[in-house]
């Protein structure tokens, strides 16, 4: 009989001995490990792209800081790389497009078999799978999207996501082609990774809180919901996660089939327990910064154990972990966790 994965039990509501944690970014610049495997790599993308040493950046947090889950280490924009937009990652400046999407030719030109060029992310699973205690799950993920559309037509991070919102409301139909575009290979590229061995599948939704309501729902959660069906359809026992960042004005309307509702720290665990724990497992959702203070750990994760009670719950980070973070301070954070909630 296969070993259980606690993780994967507590993403379907089953009972756990204990609540299962990780983190999002667990991999990443405030473990030294991980600075020197990707030194050696010689940059971000050159990482991304080497099977063997994105295999051993996943496994490093599972083995340093204990925690129940890897997540796959690579990076949402390696889809729209693929699709045919040449991508950079400058040093404190981030990914930036060299030609953001402008034109109806840009659009017709995006590669629609980019998830048969993500061989690499795929070779990175199997070699993690194959490594990764059997009591250990291996999350794949993907970007939204809306949020991949974002990047796609503003060239790089933004604050005011000007370029992109002029698209929604003066070329809407320009702005379902792509995302349409980008939902067919998503889900293409989601169930690569499944076929390759991902024990779950959460998709980021990171600039979910940069639209209003109704353009949210029509042009961001519309297109998850169908990426999720669509897989839950395929792979009923891989659980699907969605984690839409700074919509918790909007959870009276979430619905669709899928298994878990990432929490961000801006909106309160009561407030989502309430709308959403009686349909969806909840993860999240301390506010990374607490990670700074042991005191301030202690009382978060009080407070959120005590909204949630050790049922139905993930623990999780409310978004990424910090570059700059002690990592002592994290594996007291996981063991914490751990320890609180371990059933007597």
């Amino acid at each position: 009989m296969a070993t259980k994965k606690i993780f994967i039990e507590a993403c379907f509501g089953r009972e756990t001995e204990y609540t299962p944690v990780w983190l999002m970014r667990q991999a990443g610049r405030y473990l030294s490990e991980y600075m020197a495997v990707r030194k050696k790599a010689g940059s971000f993308l050159d990482l991304c792209h080497n099977p063997e040493l994105s295999a051993e950046v996943t496994l490093q947090p599972v083995d340093i800081l204990g925690v129940d889950s890897a997540i796959l280490f690579s990076d949402i924009l390696v889809v729209p790389n693929e699709m045919g937009m040449e991508l950079n990652f400058l040093t404190g400046e981030g990914p930036q497009f060299s030609k953001p999407l402008q034109t109806d030719e840009d659009l017709e030109n995006l590669d629609m078999s980019a998830s048969q060029k993500l061989n690499y992310v795929y070779e990175t699973i199997k070699i993690v799978k194959n490594k990764l205690p059997e009591n250990k799950a291996l999350i794949g993920f993907a970007g939204s999207p809306w949020t991949l559309a974002t990047y796609m037509i503003e060239g790089e991070g933004t604050k005011t996501y000007s370029k992109v919102k002029k698209v929604i409301y003066q070329n809407p139909d320009y702005m379902h082609k792509l995302l349409n575009k980008l939902s067919i290979v998503v889900e293409e590229y989601l169930e690569n990774q499944i076929k390759a061995g991902a024990d779950a599948i959460q998709i980021f939704d990171s600039w979910a809180s940069a639209l209003e309501e109704s353009a949210y729902f029509e042009f961001s959660w519309n297109y998850m919901k169908k990426i999720s069906a669509n897989l839950k359809k395929k792979y009923p026992e891989i659980p699907i996660i969605l984690f839409p960042k700074g919509i918790g004005a909007y959870l009276d309307k979430i619905d669709g089939d899928f298994d878990v509702f990432g929490v961000d720290w801006g909106t309160p665990m009561r407030l989502a327990h309430e709308k959403l724990g009686d349909r969806y497992v909840l993860q999240g959702n301390l506010e990374p910064s607490r990670l700074y203070s042991r005191e301030a750990i202690d009382s978060g994760i009080d407070e959120i154990l005590k909204i949630t009670n050790g049922k139905r719950h993930i623990f999780n980070l409310g978004h990424g972990m910090l570059p700059d973070l002690d990592r002592e301070n994290v594996k007291y954070l996981v063991k914490l966790v751990q320890n609180k909630t371990r059933k007597k």
